[in-house]
């Protein structure tokens, strides 16, 4: 096999996922010495000023980022998506109370299963009969007595993406965990929205939950604090000790977000999107798992080869060529390549290169 397309490696995986440069140094600094204090970030007090000031500085980025108001309450909780899909339905879903769900592709549905344990969980709609490939057809109208509606907004699987949301007329409840500031939303529609950080937003062992103020005063149990988002915010996130290099991180990708801006990192994920599924749509060897162009997710690209030989042949022309990541999760197979904020369009081009190299030789 000749020499790589690329001499540098190149990952694409669906998370942890790829960090910019600079944050990886920023990081990489602070654990030294962080600030002039003499003390790694691993070491500094989780109840001391330095601490408080990551997460002042985080939470003032999010709500700036967000465009949102003082009547929303930031946290930082540990845990990650599976224990929102607990605290979700045991803080704001009574015994005797109905819970909606879009049923879009693994995660929504492990959501809706969660929520099946504090109340009823009810599917909406579902696109689980078509293996998740197509966004589910939301209906026009949905039951006005539900608790609240759960909604993912980007199925990380199987490579599809609410672009636009669906309207509603109840409480909204969205995970954004692969999305979240990878296009412009309006976050003030939703009255809770969470995102585990290892994706677009940093690295594993934080979730961002952001909640409207007056949902803290819904609760519907007597819960354990640990467990309870009302103490939680009264603590400011400090209920017990928070993951602090982890939030740290996404306070350096909060800076490196806005610094890009929203508007900029969208029209630099449309056109990586673009390059890529072209590429898909072309190449005779390679197929999209979503084929209907408008539900298609800017995050994460699943596509298949024409069979299995030529996938083992393709993952392994992707390592010669110092592509990593590319392996589609475990549930469907195939590829996926993550487009996520800090992967570039150079990178794109080159996983294309390498694409259209692998055509030329295999074909």
């Amino acid at each position: 096999m000749k020499e790589s397309i690329s001499n540098h490696k190149i990952y694409l995986g669906a998370g942890p996922a790829a960090l910019p440069a600079m944050v990886l140094q920023e990081a990489s600094k602070a654990i030294i010495e962080f600030q002039n204090s003499g003390l790694s970030i691993l070491e500094i007090p989780h109840r001391g000023s330095l601490v408080q000031s990551i997460l002042d500085e985080s939470n003032i980025l999010v709500r700036e980022l967000c465009n949102l108001t003082d009547e929303y309450e930031v946290l930082w909780l540990p845990g990650g998506g599976r224990m929102q899909f607990c605290m979700i339905p045991m803080n704001f879903l009574g015994d005797d109370e109905t819970a909606g769900y879009v049923d879009s592709g693994h995660w929504a549905h492990d959501a809706m299963k969660y929520g099946s344990h504090f109340g009823n969980a009810l599917s909406i709609c579902s696109s689980k009969n078509v293996d998740y490939c197509t966004l589910p057809i939301f209906p026009t109208s949905i039951p006005n007595h539900l608790a609240y509606l759960h909604l993912t907004t980007n199925n990380t699987i199987y490579g599809t993406q609410w672009h636009t949301l669906p309207t509603h007329n109840t409480t909204l409840i969205a995970d954004m965990s692969s999305d979240i500031f990878g296009l412009p939303r309006k976050f003030s529609n939703f009255d809770i929205f969470y995102a585990v950080a290892q994706k677009n937003l940093g690295a594993a062992g934080v979730t961002l939950v952001v909640v409207k103020r007056e949902m803290l005063e819904k609760t519907k149990r007597i819960l354990p604090p640990m467990l309870c988002y009302a103490a939680h915010a009264k603590k400011q996130s400090v209920l017990n000790t928070p993951p602090v290099y982890a939030i740290y991180i996404s306070l350096l990708m909060l800076r490196w977000i806005k610094h890009k801006s929203l508007s900029v990192l969208h029209e630099e994920n449309l056109k990586k999107a673009a390059l890529l599924y072209n590429e898909i749509d072309r190449n005779n060897l390679f197929y999209p798992l979503v084929t209907n162009e408008s539900d298609r997710s800017l995050m994460n690209v699943c596509f298949r080869t024409k069979d299995d030989k030529t996938a083992i042949e393709f993952s392994d022309f992707c390592t010669h060529n110092n592509i990593a990541g590319i392996k589609g999760h475990r549930s469907v197979g195939g590829f996926r390549a993550s487009l996520y904020n800090a992967t570039t369009l150079e990178n794109v081009k080159t996983l294309v290169a390498v694409m259209q190299e692998f055509e030329r030789i295999y074909s």
